[in-house]
Formats: C-alpha cells, sequence, structure tokens
C-alpha cells in the first residue's frame, strides 16, 4: 500500500528525500537569540523543520521524577529539576520563534507536553509531533487528535501493542494521516543499541504509515546511523540540533551541529543519485548501446544456399543483438531464405520469407 502524508511545506512518500528536523528542543538555555541562531543553523545545514519543546515542569514531571539519562553527561537527577532549567518561554517568544522559522522559510515546530501548550502553539503548526513518553498518554493523545491535524509519533520504549493503541486513539476522533518513528529512548543510545531493523519490521507492520528515525546516537564523521535509517526506509529524520556540542549538559552531547547537517545531506545527495529516480525496473539509457550490442542476436552456423529452409540446426545465438531476436527462434524454424548466406551472418527478417 502506498502512503503518504503532508508536513509542512513537503508531500513525503516512500521514495521522498527524508523530511529532516532540527531538534533544538530547550538546547537554546532560555535565550531567544540563541533559538533564533538555531533556527538560522538549521536552514543552513538544510533542515525542513525546526523543532523545539514547549513544556512547564510543574505539569510535566512530580518533584519525585529520578532521571533517565546519562548522568555522567547530565548529572542532574531530577526530571523536575532539570526541566526547570529550560521551561522560561511564554507564548510570546514561540511567537517570535514562528516567525523567524517563516522568515527563514523552515518549518517551525514544538513538541507540546500539555493542552495548554497544545492549544497555543495550534496556530503555528501544520502538524504535530508527540514523544515517545507520550504514547500511552490518553488525554494528551486525544488533545491533540482533537486538532485535526497530522501527527509525526515517536515509539521509543513502545510494544507494538501501545503503537496500535495510540494510532487507535488519534483515529477515533479524527482520521489524520499517522507518521511512526523507530527511536531508542536512551540518551545518548549507542551505537550498538541503535537496533534500525526495527525500521524494516515497522514497514512490514505499518503498511500505510510514513516510517521514520528519532536518533539519539553520538554523532559521527559521516553520520552513518542517519545514513543507514534512510536506506532502511526511514522518510522523516529527526536529531538533536546544536551551535556547540562542547556545551555541557542536557541535549548538546548527541546533537548534531551545523557541520554535522551539511554531511548527511550531501550523503543524502550522493545516496539519492545512486539510488535512482526511477521506481519500476526498466532499461535506463545509459543501457541502449548494451541492449543492442551485449544481448544475442539469431547467427548462421553455416552457409546455405538460396531457397533453404532453416532448421534448428542451423542456427547459434551470438552477440550484438541487432538482428532476430533468440525469443523469435520459433518463428524463424521452416521459413527460406531468399539470398545465398554465409556462415556467421546475423539474421534479419528482411532475408527471409
Amino acid at each position: 500500500m502506498d502512503s503518504s502524508i503532508k508536513l509542512g511545506h513537503k508531500l513525503i512518500d516512500n521514495y521522498s528525500a527524508p523530511y529532516l528536523i532540527a531538534e533544538i528542543g530547550v538546547n537554546h538555555e532560555g535565550s531567544i537569540d540563541i533559538a533564533k541562531k538555531l533556527i538560522d543553523l538549521a536552514k543552513e545545514g538544510g533542515a525542513d523543520a525546526a523543532k523545539f519543546q514547549t513544556y512547564k515542569a510543574g505539569k510535566l514531571a512530580s518533584r519525585f521524577s529520578p532521571s533517565y539519562w546519562d548522568l555522567n553527561k547530565e548529572q542532574t537527577k531530577s526530571q523536575f529539576e532539570l526541566f526547570s532549567k529550560y521551561d522560561s518561554f511564554g507564548i510570546k517568544d514561540y511567537e517570535i520563534l514562528y516567525e523567524h522559522c517563516l522568515k527563514n522559510e523552515i518549518d517551525f515546530l514544538s513538541t507540546g507536553f500539555d493542552k495548554d501548550s497544545i492549544d497555543f502553539l495550534d496556530p503555528m503548526m501544520d502538524f504535530y509531533k508527540i514523544s515517545s513518553s507520550d504514547i500511552t498518554n490518553l488525554p494528551l493523545l486525544r488533545h491533540i487528535a482533537s486538532k485535526n491535524k497530522n501527527v509525526v509519533l515517536s515509539t521509543g520504549a513502545s510494544t507494538l501493542d501501545e503503537i496500535y493503541f495510540a494510532i487507535k486513539v488519534i483515529n477515533e476522533i479524527n482520521t489524520v494521516d499517522i507518521a511512526l518513528l523507530h527511536c531508542i529512548l536512551n540518551y545518548p543510545t549507542p551505537n550498538h543499541d541503535a537496533n534500525l531493523n526495527m525500521i524494516s519490521e515497522m514497514r512490514n507492520r505499518f503498511k500505510g504509515h510514513i516510517i521514520g528515525y528519532s536518533d539519539h546516537t553520538l554523532p559521527d564523521k559521516e553520520m552513518k546511523v542517519l545514513s543507514f535509517a534512510y536506506l532502511l526506509g526511514a522518510r522523516i529524520i529527526e536529531k538533536h540540533f546544536t551551535h556547540d556540542k562542547q556545551l555541557p549538559g542536557n541535549d548538546h552531547y548527541h546533537a548534531m551541529d551545523v557541520n554535522d547537517l551539511k554531511v548527511f545531506k550531501e550523503r543524502l545527495r550522493e545516496t539519492s543519485l545512486i539510488l535512482g529516480d526511477s521506481r519500476t525496473k526498466r532499461p535506463i539509457i545509459s543501457e541502449d548501446i548494451s541492449r543492442k550490442n551485449a544481448r544475442r542476436s539469431l547467427v548462421l552456423n553455416k552457409n546455405l544456399k538460396k531457397g533453404s529452409k532453416i532448421k534448428y540446426t542451423d542456427l547459434d545465438c551470438k552477440r550484438p543483438g541487432h538482428g532476430i531476436s533468440p525469443v523469435e527462434i520459433e518463428k524463424v524454424i521452416g521459413l527460406e531464405i531468399k539470398n545465398d548466406l554465409n556462415e556467421d551472418q546475423i539474421l534479419d527478417w528482411e532475408f527471409l520469407s
């Protein structure tokens, strides 16, 4: 089944270049100027969307919520404490960032983690991105579904049943297109835990949905993990994005920067050239000479006099393919030759009657 989804300015299908989401999240650390700079860099690198995260710590996490990240990289042990550091933006700030995205011709996107955030973000967004952590958040899923916009749903740490559950909840309220992102909910994700083959499994299980990948591995010089994800069928790719990977804590250490994004875009360009633009197996223009010269024709294996009737034993199949194709051999048997022909003569219909 062919599937597609409209995301911002692009229609994505299974043959598209991937829709690239630069997940700025809260790497602006409360600075509008840095947030704007990150939008600029995301655009420069070739991203399709600049994505933020919208929440208030008190609505997101209990004061007693423990960490789930690598404490060697981010030493804050309380979710509430960590999220409180970066929840200062309000609606006016997001409106500023939305306008900045419009000016830069890049899609604005923010993951809202509560109903109030969803409501004030709604006029600014063409579709919703739902965090893996909310795949079982029934009230939030229903509230997002009520907006009647397409959805990109991350599936980190989820079972197949939980994915089916979220799809069912959304589509019971509005029938929208839902893309699913393979994700490993581990910060950072070691390469040996990336499990990109799950992309293939999801493509088989959820044939009516575009499948993508939300990445938390450490970027390498060749951006191989993202490139492999694309080759396995990921048509939406999301990765954390920063202006400085050396900054301590939070999401900087496993994020890509503008240079990583440019490297990935170049790998995509090269890969797309190799994959080609044809969806159907067929000869291409550069193969025309090969079809003529590397294929075979019916050829005489002896001299024959005018009026001779051709028998199987008179024929061989040799290159080039300019003459009568071997697939026509049954039509040739029993025909007479119009003139004397020599051994190795490539047969043509004009020689026969």
